[in-house]
């Protein structure tokens, strides 16, 4: 059975099955609405009905709280339609405005930053720009029908090639290769831009939460707004379990020197290297302690699921964060424990 979705206020309908989560039926109709994960992690699509029936289906109630589900809140990407509804969702784009395309490339370099963080490098062919917008992700398409996500860590303006993060999972079916037997000129497919993780429009000071290898998509956009002259206050906090994972850290402090209005706080929750004077403990409680009331910012935050429950729940709870001012990107892992954003 079929039934109608309504946005508002943009007033786009389109039909989405009861099998078929009302995020997907919006993509199969060419709109593009606020997603991330895909998989209810990271809260993105989150959205209020206003009017019918829905089924939660596997919305986590660490991203959808039971009193959230009684004020008629849903995650779009979990949530299948009972009724006609009419959700309210605070932006709405088409898919044609850049279009999903599938692509061969060619692995152009591996760089390992870390033991097990790589630098992936793919080659885009040539004479056909690949756009998209800083903070979104690409999936690999892999035998089988498998996907593996990984988010651009390139700004837009550099799509040659896209940069890739590739953090090393034991057992993953695609990191594992990375890591043993891809080497240089290899060809994959990929598909993209995928993800509704980009920079939004506005003039509040923003604060950017990254742990792990969710500094990559961070990365795109930072050096995406300086590309564009974007002027907003801009507070990068990067967390790790140790100083090798802020594999990038040198390129972040040249952000801070380089950057008007740019600060930059690393974090390191476990191992502690000699002589470090830096933060230590968890990296979303560094930001409560600069910044006890986030009323007047921005947050995007990318990481572990973990990571961005914690943050949410407690940027809004004791922050004051509001809740269209958190946008996040969460990194899950398949069933095979391989990474995908």
């Amino acid at each position: 059975m079929s039934f109608k979705v309504t946005l508002q206020p943009t007033g786009h309908q389109f039909p989405a099955a009861t099998d078929t989560t009302i995020l997907q039926a919006a993509l199969d109709a060419e709109l593009v609405i606020p997603y991330g994960c895909k998989d209810g992690a990271c809260g993105s699509c989150k959205a209020r009905v206003i009017s019918g029936q829905i089924d939660h289906g596997r919305s986590p109630l660490t991203t959808l709280s039971a009193d959230e589900r009684e004020k008629g809140m849903g995650l779009m990407c979990c949530a299948h339609p009972m009724s006609d509804v009419e959700v309210e969702c605070r932006e709405v784009r088409r898919t044609t405005d850049i279009p999903i395309r599938k692509l061969p490339c060619r692995v152009q370099s591996l760089t390992k930053a870390a033991d097990d963080v790589m630098v992936l490098s793919v080659k885009l062919p040539a004479n056909d720009p690949f756009r998209f917008m800083a903070g979104q992700y690409i999936d690999f398409l892999l035998p089988g029908g498998k996907r593996r996500s990984f988010s651009m860590a390139n700004p837009p303006h550099q799509a040659e090639a896209l940069e890739l993060h590739i953090r090393n999972v034991e057992g993953g079916f695609f990191t594992s290769q990375v890591f043993s037997t891809m080497k240089e000129r290899d060809i994959l497919r990929i598909e993209g831009p995928l993800g509704g993780f980009y920079l939004h429009e506005g003039d509040k000071p923003i604060i950017f939460l990254a742990g792990g290898t969710g500094f990559a998509p961070i990365k795109s956009i930072i050096e995406d707004m300086a590309q564009r002259g974007i002027r907003r206050p801009v507070h990068l906090y990067w967390g790790s379990r140790d100083l090798a994972g802020l594999y990038q850290h040198e390129l972040a402090q040249g952000w801070a020197r380089e950057l008007a209005d740019f600060s930059y706080v690393p974090v390191i929750s476990d191992a502690q290297p000699e002589g470090w004077t830096g933060r230590t403990g968890f990296v979303h409680e560094a930001v409560m302690a600069d910044h006890p009331d986030l009323s007047g910012f921005d947050v995007y935050a990318c990481g572990a699921p973990a990571m961005i429950d914690a943050a949410r729940r407690d940027f809004s709870l004791r922050g004051n964060l509001h809740a269209d001012a958190f946008f996040a990107d969460a990194f899950t892992f398949s069933a095979d424990n391989t990474q995908s954003t």
